[in-house]
């Protein structure tokens, strides 16, 4: 499941796949008739995932494996994560179940399956308005054929309706349902100095630093108008300015990660938008001089121009980063004027070691 790139299920993923937090959490929300009977200390996650290679990106399920007390078998809790109101999840629920238990056959080889009990965490904009059970899928008219229809409910937790003092549990996962329960909030700037209080005690701790890097990658692509000045000023006042300076750390290595996939991503719609302009070139050329001369001379022309648009891109991006937008403004006119590749990566490097604006001119000039 690493390729998931949907920030909430990635951070609910890498939070919940924690037995320590596994266990605590179904300890505060499993519904009671099941906590009494489950042994939380049996409990083991399972590391097989069962969802489709082309969901992989959009959902992330997690399973725990729980001993029932008294009975020589295990029941199964499916936990899934959704930040909107799926209308249709009981076949999905429905899917991973029928996978689950084809794949307990093949291991066990035994004859009879596993109880499953699928568990939802939900944390949409709005109140989750569906039925929970499988059979309010079907018409109501249906109900005098409910002997052919299957059915089975999932446990609800809607964080929409839940307050936050309602949030109970570790630290390390009740400030990521207090995210997930304001996320969506416009002015979740207000609720940020509360919930990074709440997290004082695990940020402080062995391995604080991972967990706060964890907390500030979700809310940098998720939370609008949210910048790492603010969130220093955030974690200095909720924490210690020694923290309110690692946000800046963090905020300085995620930006330069932005920065290098950008680049590549520049680079390569460069050349493809030099290669079909090449090779449009390369088309009328060919009506004129012979069509495979054309080509390879219009491919040609293309592939330069697509490489010089892409170390421009680079060079504009590592002008911001370096000298802001005044920089842009007053060098990038210059640089445009550049058609050789080379002189061209000789700026861009130029600009990662000059003192300031007027010593990249001279550069630039020579």
């Amino acid at each position: 499941m690493e390729t998931i790139t949907n920030p909430h299920d990635k951070l609910f993923r890498e939070t919940w796949s924690d037995k320590e937090v596994a266990t605590d959490f179904l300890k505060n929300y499993l519904p009671e008739d099941i906590l009494s009977l489950t042994d939380l200390s049996s409990l083991e996650i399972c590391r097989d995932s069962f969802v489709d290679d082309d969901l992989k990106e959009y959902h992330s399920d997690i399973l725990y494996k729980i001993m029932i007390g008294g009975l020589e078998t295990c029941i199964y809790l499916l936990l899934e994560h959704k930040s909107y109101a799926d209308r249709l999840i009981h076949l999905q629920l429905l899917g991973y179940m029928l996978k689950i238990w084809r794949y307990v056959l093949r291991q066990e080889k035994c004859g009879h399956l596993p109880v499953i009990i699928p568990m939802v965490l939900y944390h949409g904009r709005k109140h989750w308005q569906y039925g929970i059970r499988f059979s309010s899928l079907f018409h109501k008219n249906s109900a005098k054929l409910g002997a052919y229809i299957p059915d089975f409910g999932f446990i609800l937790r809607d964080l929409t309706r839940y307050s936050d003092d309602e949030i109970r549990g570790l630290v390390l996962y009740r400030s990521v349902m207090l995210l997930f329960r304001h996320i969506h909030d416009p002015d979740i700037a207000l609720k940020l100095p509360g919930i990074f209080s709440v997290m004082r005690e695990a940020v402080e701790s062995e391995g604080g630093l991972r967990f706060l890097e964890k907390i500030l990658r979700y809310l940098f692509s998720t939370a609008e108008g949210i910048t790492p000045e603010r969130l220093k000023d955030m974690v200095g006042e909720s924490m210690s300015g020694e923290k309110g300076d690692m946000v800046m750390t963090i905020a300085e290595v995620l930006r330069k990660e932005g920065f290098e996939r950008g680049v590549q991503e520049g680079i390569q719609q460069g050349l493809q938008q030099g290669v079909q302009q090449g090779l449009q070139q390369g088309l009328r050329q060919g009506l004129q001089q012979g069509v495979q001369q054309g080509l390879q001379q219009g491919v040609q022309q293309g592939l330069r121009q697509g490489i010089r648009q892409g170390i421009c891109e680079a060079v504009e991006a590592l002008l911001s980063l370096r000298f802001g937008d005044e920089g842009v403004k007053t060098v990038m006119p210059m640089i445009s004027h550049i058609q050789d590749c080379d002189r061209l990566r000789a700026v861009k490097n130029a600009i990662k070691t000059v003192k300031d604006i007027s010593e990249l001119k001279a550069v630039i000039g020579n």
